[in-house]
Parts: C-alpha cells; structure tokens; sequence
C-alpha cells in the first residue's frame, strides 16, 4: 500500500490557506490561483466515500468556479476510483513515482571537476527569476507571476525548499521545490531547465541538493514524479527508485 506518500498528500493539502474535509476527502484552496493543479483534492487513508460524499466534494470546488479534481495513491484508498468514476470522473493521468532515501542518494559527479552551483534564493529577485524559469521550462503550463514567486517563498521559509543555478546573466537557468517533510517523507516537485540550458546536468544537480536538504530536516525519503524516460534515468542516477503510482482524476463541466 502506498501509504507514506498518500499520508504526505493528505498532511500536505491541509496546510493549504483553505482547507475543506467533507466525506473523506481533503480539498487545498489556495486563493491566488484558480490552477487546477493547486487547487485539487486527496482521500483519506482508506476512504470509501459514497455517492452524496462526492456530491459534496464537487460542490465544494464547484462553489468556488473550480474544476473538481484529485490526485492519490490508489493503493491508499482502493475504494476512490470507482466511486469517482460513477459520478462521472475521468482519468487525465497515471503517474509512477519514484523515492530516494538518505542511503539511496548519490550526489552528481561533474565531468572534470565542476558543475552546476546550486544556490538558495535570498530575495524578490531571485524568487521571480526562478517563477520565470519554471514557466518557461514547463512550456507555458502556467505563468509567471509574484503570486508564483510568493508561493515559492512560502515554501522556503515554512520548512520546505527551493534551489536553482544561476545563469551567466543572473537569471535563474532552472530549478526545483521540496515541500516542508510531513510523516516522514516530502514531495519534490516542479524540476524544470530553460531549453537553453539544458543537458547541462541542473536537473540532477538541483535534485540532489533538495533531497539533501530534506533528509538534513529529518525526512526519511524524498519523492517525486517524473515526465519521460530522460527525466526518469537522472532520477535513478541520484538514487530515485521506483515505488508506486499516482491517479489524477477530474470532472469536466
């Protein structure tokens, strides 16, 4: 059973600025966005919601002019899926995720000796500049933003993490997040280089030193999902091994 991370998706959504539990499930509203990909919704361990239960859960985003959507572990909560699936929820992806614990890591040998220097943001400018690089490492998935920026701060300073590499212009070439750990392990997430620089080794780079750092706060294994196979093989090169997988379910209009 997937249990460490569906607990994690569960801890992690409640420390969201608005958090509604209705029938099982833990919805995170974050008031600066309407991105669904912020705004979405995780069962509980073991939750068998019924059909009012997800009436309700629909209702809370439908309330708010959001989609209805989830991510979780299906292992966690065997019983979401098909009650999901009956109230007209469709699948938009399956994603194996892959973890790394203090013993798995192995941080990147540069050839020659050098490699990319990972750094910390320590101002406006920094958080801005790695927003801004992210979305345009993610195609325009979102945009940039100081709300972007801001939620990149938070994270930094509320226990998790956020590390880049600085271009040669003081811009940020890419970077990546942790969330602060929660029962035992924490979520690294948006791993993302400027096609100009990429090939370049950031992306293991700024991996590694998140996972680092995690496991210098006390967490017991980092994890995260990947894009492809290229993503996948830098992953595993630092440590990262499969484990499970993640359902993202939603309701159309």
């Amino acid at each position: 059973m997937d249990t460490p991370v569906q607990s994690f998706a569960v801890a992690n959504l409640r420390r969201r600025p608005v958090v509604v539990e209705t029938g099982g499930f833990v919805v995170g509203f974050d008031p600066d966005t309407t991105s669904p990909y912020i705004n979405y919704a995780t069962p509980l361990l073991g939750a068998a919601p019924t059909g009012s239960d997800v009436a309700a859960l629909v209702a809370a985003f439908r309330g708010r002019g959001l989609k209805p959507r989830l991510e979780f572990a299906p292992d966690g909560a065997p019983a979401v899926e098909p009650a999901l699936r009956a109230a007209g929820f469709t699948v938009e992806a399956v994603h194996e995720y892959l973890v790394c614990t203090p013993g798995s890591l192995t941080m990147p040998q540069a050839d020659g000796g050098s490699g990319p220097v990972v750094e910390t943001p320590d101002s406006d400018a920094d958080y801005s500049a790695v927003d801004a690089a992210l979305a345009e490492a993610f195609s325009g998935e979102f945009a940039s933003s100081p709300e972007g920026a801001n939620r990149l701060r938070r994270n930094q300073e509320s226990g998790g993490a956020v590390r880049f590499v600085r271009a040669p212009d003081g811009s940020c070439a890419g970077g990546a997040t942790c969330s602060a750990p929660a029962v035992g392990t924490s979520e690294l997430a948006g791993v993302g280089t400027r096609p100009a620089f990429r090939g370049r080794g950031i992306a293991a780079a700024v991996t590694a030193a998140l996972a680092e750092a995690m496991f210098h706060k006390g967490a017991d294994s980092v994890w995260l999902e990947y894009s492809g196979d290229g993503s996948r093989r830098v992953y595993e090169r630092i440590g990262f091994r499969p484990q499970g997988t993640r359902l993202y379910m939603s309701l159309e209009s």
